[in-house]
């Protein structure tokens, strides 16, 4: 997959968004991954709220939505308050169906590629503390764990565990 194509979401995306997030949801739940995420946990207007204060991100391939992301430029929800030097992922999605193995490294990638435009030096996400797949996918992308989070608040949901990720970013 190589003309992977990757750029800001906009209002007209808000239900292909809320679609991949479902299809993902079940996805995990399918695979036996649960207490992740739940289809119909987030609607448009998650997103919307989203794009009006961080950055969503769309990714293209042959005509097709392969994936998104969110991008914070904080989190104090789970990382506290912090100075401003890093960015934070939330909700990598892939499309299972048109999507080309590996492309949430892909998505990952250029996720942290936009971070070090704005010249911040890390990248963090955070990961269901219980998601062993997920945690142990992250750290095979050069992330480490820094720390956990307990009770963090959930979008229509009760809080949850979560263990905290930051990959540095080279310099140059």
């Amino acid at each position: 997959m190589t003309d992977l194509r990757i750029r800001p979401a906009t209002e007209a995306d808000l239900s292909t968004l809320v679609r991949l997030r479902d299809d993902a949801a079940r996805w995990m739940l399918a695979g036996g991954i649960t207490g992740q995420w739940r289809p119909g946990e987030l609607d448009e207007e998650h997103f919307r709220r989203i794009m009006g204060r961080d950055e969503v991100w769309l990714a293209e391939s042959a005509g097709h939505v392969v994936g998104a992301w969110e991008l914070w430029w904080r989190d104090e929800d789970a990382w506290g308050p912090q100075p401003p030097v890093a960015g934070y992922v939330h909700r990598l999605m892939v499309d299972r169906v048109t999507a080309a193995p590996g492309t949430g490294r892909r998505l990952l990638a250029a996720a942290e590629d936009r971070v070090a435009e704005t010249g911040r030096s890390r990248v963090r996400l955070d990961c269901l503390a219980g998601n062993a797949p997920l945690n142990a996918y992250y750290r095979k992308a050069g992330y480490r764990v820094v720390g956990h989070k307990e009770g963090k608040p959930q979008p229509g949901g009760a809080p949850k565990s979560f263990t905290l990720l930051e990959k540095e970013l080279p310099q140059g």
